[in-house]
């Protein structure tokens, strides 16, 4: 029975040869055009998860070695994009809710700013609070955090994302706050 076959019908024998036979490639193929080892570490996973979830629809004329590199060059598009559009929302959350400090209300601004934040970080589970001190103070990278915290990348990246989410929130209840204080 051949390769593709086999994959189809749920073989997992078959995908466990198949895996261990071309994760080194896939992965130095990802490494070779990102030059970035959780990128490639990241892709590489990823193809071989939509190469076993979507096995139904392997071409059986192609061999698996072509219709894998398509897979991860596919994968790796996508994951690119979506790490654009991520940093790009936070670009955003960023400048969106940056406070003028020149006058009287942008100083009490800041403060109750660093207040608000501290009380965030207060509410937040231990673990989302300390990837997030390691990002934003220490500045440190998600890879960096990952490695000393031996989380994955995607756990970290979960952990920043929900905490910009709650320190949104509070920073949304400041706005109203202030909004409100400048109608006097």
């Amino acid at each position: 029975m051949n390769t593709i076959a086999a994959l189809k019908q749920g073989n997992l024998l078959v995908f466990n040869e198949v895996y261990y036979s071309w994760h080194k490639r896939v992965y130095y193929f990802i490494l070779q055009k990102t030059r970035s080892s959780f990128i490639a570490e990241e892709v590489t996973q990823l193809t071989f998860i939509k190469c076993w979830n979507y096995r139904e629809n392997l071409a059986d004329d192609l061999n698996i070695q072509l219709q894998l590199f398509r897979i991860a060059r596919t994968t790796l598009i996508d994951f690119l994009r979506k790490e654009t559009v991520y940093k790009e929302k936070i670009i955003h959350v960023i400048d969106k809710y940056t406070l003028p400090v020149d006058d009287l209300w942008g100083k009490l601004a800041e403060k109750e700013l660093q207040v608000k934040l501290a009380n965030a970080l207060k509410e937040m589970p231990p673990m989302r609070r300390k990837v997030f001190e390691m990002s934003r103070f220490k500045g440190m990278t998600y890879q960096q955090i990952a490695h000393e915290l031996s989380l994955s990348s995607r756990t970290v990246e979960t952990h920043i994302f929900q905490a910009i989410k709650q320190i949104k929130h509070y920073l949304g209840l400041l706005a109203s706050l202030l909004a409100w204080l400048s109608g006097f």
